[in-house]
C-alpha cells in the first residue's frame, strides 16, 4: 500500500479480550518462546533457541510479542478472514517469528493513524503495504512541514502503481493523463492520493477531481457505481481486485504499473535495535526460500526483494 502514513492505508484496530484471557494467553506465549532461566537477581529471563532472539530489544523478548500496527482492508497484502487477519504481509511476519522467537500480534486500524501509533507506543512497528519514501522517514507533511519525528524502514516487497477501473473500461483510461477533466476516488492518506494531487497539477485547467475515503473499499465502490472513473492502487491489490470482486466482473486493471517503489516495515527511529534485528530476519528468510514460498502462494513473485535494506524508498 502506500500513504502519507504508508501505503498504501498501513491506526490500531485493538480487540480486547477478557483480562483473564489475556493473563493465560500472555503466559503461553512465554513459555513457547523457551526456557526461563534464573538471572540470579531473584528475576527470570527469557530465553529462546531462535537464531536472532539475543538480538532483540530485552522488552520484545520479555512480552515475547512484537505488536503490529496495520490496516487489514488490503487484499492480498493484509485483509480479514474468518475474523482472522491473513495476507502476504501477515504470512511474511510468521516466517519471521521463526527467526525470532516472537509472535507478531496484528491489529487492525485505519491507515493514516499507523506512524502516529508508533510515536505514541502502542505499536511496537506499522506492516500494511506502506510505501518508504523521505517524506516519512523524516516526518513531513506533503508540503514538506515537519509534523512527526519520521521513521525507519525495513524494505521488503517491491510494487508499482496502477489504475483500477470499471470492468469494460467505459472511460477508455490507459494511463494518468486520461483521467484529467474526470472524477477519481482513492483511499485518505496514501501515496495514491498525492499521486492524484501531482496529477491533479498537470492536468491544468482541465480539471481533476479527487475524492478521498477512509477506506480503499469505499473508492472501490464508487469506481464500481460510476461516480469514479479509476481508483489507484499498488499493482498487487488492483489485480487481486478485478480478479475476486463480483467474480471478476467488478473491475479491471487499466494501462501499464508506474512508479515502482518500496513497502517497508516502519519502526521507530528511537528503537533501531527492534529495526535492526528486523532486517536479519527478513535477510535469513530470503536466504532460506520462506520468503519465496509467501510470495508464490499469493501470486507476488514478481514484487520480491534480493535482500533486506533500510530506508532505501526516495
Amino acid at each position: 500500500m502506500t500513504a502519507s502514513t504508508t501505503r498504501r492505508t498501513t491506526a490500531a484496530r485493538s480487540r480486547i479480550a477478557a483480562v483473564g484471557a489475556i493473563a493465560v494467553a500472555g503466559a503461553l506465549i512465554l513459555t513457547g518462546c523457551g526456557d526461563q532461566t534464573d538471572s540470579g537477581s531473584g528475576t527470570k529471563e527469557k530465553t529462546s533457541d531462535a537464531p536472532l532472539f539475543s538480538k532483540l530489544p530485552k522488552k520484545i523478548q520479555d512480552a515475547g510479542v512484537i505488536k503490529v500496527g496495520t490496516d487489514a482492508a488490503y487484499a492480498p497484502m493484509e485483509f480479514t478472514e474468518g475474523g482472522k487477519i491473513v495476507g502476504v504481509d501477515p504470512d511474511i511476519a510468521q516466517a519471521m517469528e521463526k527467526q525470532l522467537g516472537v509472535k507478531f500480534q496484528f491489529t487492525s486500524g485505519t491507515f493514516d493513524g499507523l506512524i502516529t501509533s508508533l510515536e505514541t507506543g502502542r505499536q511496537d512497528i506499522a506492516m500494511s503495504s506502506i510505501t518508504d519514501n523521505k517524506k516519512r522517514q523524516e516526518g513531513l507533511d506533503d508540503k514538506g512541514a515537519k509534523i512527526g519525528k519520521g521513521v525507519d524502514f525495513v524494505d521488503y516487497f517491491s510494487s508499482g502503481i496502477s489504475l483500477l477501473v470499471k470492468k469494460g473500461n467505459p472511460e477508455n483510461i490507459k494511463s494518468l493523463d486520461d483521467v484529467c477533466g474526470k472524477t477519481v476516488a482513492v483511499q485518505r492518506g496514501t501515496i495514491y492520493e498525492d499521486t492524484f494531487k501531482a496529477q491533479a497539477e498537470k492536468c491544468g485547467d482541465k480539471k481533476l477531481t479527487i475524492e478521498a475515503f477512509d477506506t480503499d473499499a469505499e473508492a472501490q465502490t464508487r469506481v464500481k457505481a460510476g461516480g469514479a472513473v479509476a481508483d489507484l492502487n499498488d499493482f498487487p491489490v488492483a489485480a487481486y481486485i478485478a480478479k475476486t470482486s463480483g467474480g471478476g466482473n467488478d473491475f479491471e486493471v487499466a494501462g501499464q504499473q508506474s512508479d515502482v517503489g518500496l513497502f517497508g516495515i516502519a519502526v521507530s527511529k528511537e528503537n533501531t535495535q527492534l529495526r535492526d534485528a528486523l532486517k536479519e530476519a527478513l535477510d535469513a528468510i530470503i536466504k532460506d526460500g520462506s520468503y519465496a514460498k509467501v510470495l508464490e502462494k499469493w501470486n507476488v513473485k514478481d514484487s520480491a526483494v534480493p535482500s533486506a535494506t533500510v530506508n532505501a524508498g526516495k
